[in-house]
């Protein structure tokens, strides 16, 4: 297994002539939870879309699990959540994990096994059009972890979810690199749940401003709150070399 699941050199994305990303260069470890955080219009989407192989870059280089992003091989390794659901509203939670558990020749244990993981059992055979906003996105994860892949791309998967489902999610993402080994990257808008995370990535107009642990972060910027540190390091951001 390799040290590093994600490395990305001297990344550039435009769009419509435009720089999303500017020169990005930045490295995930495998089997760590990483936090991209960032205010909306940072970059952070089209960062996750690079990782996975569907975002058109102008240049530079994105590796992931040892092949060049969007390689064929990955899609079975790599699941991506985003926030616009990918599920069927006409269909069951049930139905749909089932459909993707088949599609990843994975059995109905499996699928259920993964409802349970978001906490969705009691609306198994609730049709997903009839779910809350909140249980909507727990209907896509079960989708993404069904296929029990070495890495999961999640785009901001706690919005909308009551603080103790948040909690019991970050204690499974966890759960899951520490356990089993899986690499997890996920975008969040909020600094409270970067906490939570090995490792944070700070972007602001399409630049990482800092890579580090939330402690590191903490005591470069000598402040002991997320939101201040951010706003240190935007008013200094050659704070953290």
């Amino acid at each position: 297994m390799t040290s590093s699941a994600v490395q990305i050199r001297n990344l550039v994305v435009h769009r419509g002539g435009r720089p999303i990303l500017n020169d990005v260069e930045l490295t995930v470890g495998t089997g760590t939870v990483t936090g991209l955080v960032g205010p909306s219009g940072s970059g952070k989407t089209t960062l996750m879309r690079c990782v996975v192989g569907v975002q058109k870059i102008k240049s530079g280089q994105v590796t992931v699990l040892g092949r060049p992003a969007g390689t064929a091989s990955l899609r079975r390794e790599v699941a991506y959540l985003t926030q616009s659901p990918s599920v069927y509203a006409d269909l069951t939670v049930q139905e749909n994990v089932r459909h993707f558990a088949a599609l990843h020749r994975k059995s109905k244990r499996d699928a259920a096994a993964a409802i349970e993981r978001v906490s969705l059992g009691p609306q198994a055979k609730q049709l997903v059009r009839t779910l809350s906003g909140g249980q909507h996105t727990r209907a896509n994860l079960a989708c993404a972890l069904v296929a029990e892949p070495r890495m999961l791309v999640l785009d901001e998967p706690t919005v909308g979810q009551d603080p103790l489902l948040r909690r019991e999610l970050w204690e499974y993402f966890h759960d899951l690199a520490r356990v089993d080994g899986v690499t997890i990257l996920v975008s969040s808008h909020v600094m409270d749940e970067a906490a939570r995370c090995d490792r944070i990535l700070l972007m602001r107009d399409g630049r990482i401003i800092a890579d580090d642990t939330p402690e590191k972060i903490r005591a470069v910027t000598g402040t002991a709150d997320l939101d201040d540190a951010f706003l240190r390091l935007i008013e200094a951001p050659r704070i953290i070399a």
